[in-house]
């Protein structure tokens, strides 16, 4: 009888793409300790308290949510609006597991070496769209800077499970920033979400403290070639929090490269302190400020802008994709 042939080991991976956690004492490589804020158990302001999720249709979501094994960028990263955007029939599925490859200093998700790629979960998503009856699904991952094409092929199947499962229902896609990559891009906006949004989270100057290993710069050029890949057809999206240390005119300089970068739609919110060892709060904004940023923000030209001490990125997507249709008709 022959011997068998031995078995290949895994390819090795791409030069440039090996992760190394980093410890969890120091989100992005930072020393918590050595960053000036406001304590992590400081009251927080009145305008910042909201009920706890409970009613009929949360309740039935989460359990439909759970039964399919999926995550929700909602639950994990701690949303505060978790139970008015469930009532309302909106959710944020996080694609490809609940390990990030990226470690920024503001956020909840696991961070280390993903072991997640399950081909069905595209199929697994758009049921659940399907069964909850969504009008607008937005889907965002975590970042994978493991695999070839960054996660890229798992938005594309989930864009196409969901138009083919529940075609009534809006899509939204989240995406990382690829690492700059235009081919993945192309894939994901090749299959016209309706929404294609990118988070650039924070003012240039703070990338080095919140968000170690991307650029303000490279975000905002994945927006602007979406739109151009897009055209018309896809409606582009990007969102920042507030209370990291940035100031108003900071804020404003951001706000204006975006629209540069034909930026349609714009969410800002202020950023919330998961755990003691994430990056501490500097200041909470007032809501008039964020009503002062909002009527900036309008005047540069979005078509939709949403901000306020709660809001985050998914923070009424359904209205805001309406909006941004409307003033583009």
């Amino acid at each position: 009888m022959s011997t068998p042939p031995p078995v290949a080991s895994p390819p090795a991976a791409p030069p440039g793409r090996e992760h190394k956690t980093r410890s969890r004492a120091r989100p992005g490589g930072i020393a918590v300790e050595k960053v000036g804020g406001l304590p992590f158990r400081q009251r927080k302001p009145r305008w910042l308290k909201v009920p706890a999720p409970g009613g009929p249709r949360y309740r039935k979501l989460k359990a439909q949510i759970g039964d399919e094994g999926l995550h929700t960028v909602c639950a994990e990263a701690n949303c505060p609006n978790v139970g008015e955007c469930w009532e309302r029939g909106t959710a944020t599925f996080m694609i490809l597991g609940d390990t990030c490859t990226r470690r920024c200093g503001f956020c909840n998700v696991n961070t280390g070496k993903p072991t997640w790629n399950d081909p069905l979960e595209p199929a697994r998503v758009a049921r659940s769209v399907a069964r909850m009856g969504l009008r607008h699904a937005v889907v965002t991952s975590v970042d994978r800077d493991d695999l070839p094409d960054y996660g890229a092929s798992a938005f594309v199947g989930v864009i196409r499970s969901i138009r083919a499962q529940a075609p009534s229902c809006r899509v939204e896609v989240l995406t990382p920033d690829f690492r700059g990559q235009e081919m993945p891009l192309a894939k994901v906006i090749a299959e016209r979400p309706d929404v294609f949004n990118h988070n650039v989270e924070v003012v240039p100057r703070l990338y080095p403290v919140a968000r170690r290993g991307s650029r303000f710069e490279r975000s905002a050029r994945v927006l602007r070639l979406a739109k151009e890949m897009g055209g018309d057809g896809v409606i582009t999206k990007s969102g920042l929090m507030v209370g990291l240390g940035e100031s108003f005119d900071e804020l404003v300089e951001a706000f204006a490269v975006l629209r540069e970068h034909r930026v349609q739609v714009l969410t800002v919110g202020q950023y919330l302190r998961p755990t003691e060892r994430h990056l501490p709060v500097v200041r909470y904004w007032e809501p008039e400020e964020f009503e002062a940023l909002a009527a900036v923000a309008r005047g540069l030209g979005f078509e939709s802008v949403a901000a306020g001490p709660l809001v985050r990125s998914s923070y009424h997507a359904d209205e805001s994709a309406r909006e941004a249709l409307a003033a583009s008709a």
